[in-house]
């Protein structure tokens, strides 16, 4: 399996980077990002690209992928409509019209997140937009798509969040990680990683995947 990653200097990103590399089943890993990881493995291939409304300058990279797992987002605190719909709507798109139109057969993994709106009429504008991205994904016309709505996800192997006060939490909550993760709308890193590996292998009746589905997911083998 060759997998594309977007957002790999992120929580999630790093998660699926690590589970693709431990993975016998994964052959190729194709990174975008803005800046170098310095990823020293084998299977590992960056490409370097600053504009994520337009791909046409890497297009020949692109071609012959199996799985996009598109892990990049941002925060709506501070965003307004506008821009945050600029940063999570228009820039997947962009991706995911080019990847369709290279690999028509891909499965395009997309992290969403909790209370996303389908049904684009909340009152909330992240989840309204989230809604949209996620509705768009799903008509696009890949071989498979999931929404992934992950809850609280708790770091694992070392990785942490980009976010100060994300790892102020997990520093004072991690005493009670082990009761956490009985929760059905906690998952961790690790389980991350594998479900949006294993969508492309274990087909889901469900597109929308919400924390039990994902650990769930993650189990499969």
């Amino acid at each position: 399996m060759k997998v594309i990653i977007t957002g790999a200097t992120g929580m999630v990103g790093k998660s699926v980077l690590l589970e693709s590399i431990e993975d016998p089943r994964v052959s190729e890993i194709l990174l975008i990002s803005r800046n170098s990881l310095g990823t020293p493995y084998r299977k590992v291939k960056e490409v370097l690209h600053t504009d994520f409304t337009d791909f046409s300058l890497i297009e020949d990279q692109l071609n012959g992928y199996d799985i996009c797992c598109h892990c990049m987002g941002v925060s709506s605190a501070g965003l307004n409509e506008e821009k945050f719909n600029h940063y999570t709507f228009i820039m997947t798109k962009a991706l995911a019209d080019i990847l369709h139109n290279l690999n028509p057969n891909m499965v395009f993994a997309y992290v969403s997140g909790q209370g996303t709106d389908s049904s684009e009429k909340s009152k909330s504008m992240w989840k309204r937009i989230k809604g949209k991205t996620e509705n768009y994904l799903l008509a696009k016309g890949f071989k498979d798509a999931y929404m992934f709505r992950p809850g609280i996800i708790l770091p694992e192997k070392g990785i942490t969040s980009n976010t100060k006060w994300y790892n102020l939490f997990y520093r004072i909550s991690k005493p009670l990680f082990p009761l956490m993760k009985k929760l059905k709308t906690v998952t961790t890193t690790t389980k991350m990683g594998r479900a949006m590996l294993n969508c492309y292998f274990f087909s889901q009746q469900t597109k929308h995947l919400e924390g039990s589905a994902i650990n769930a997911l993650a189990e499969y083998n």
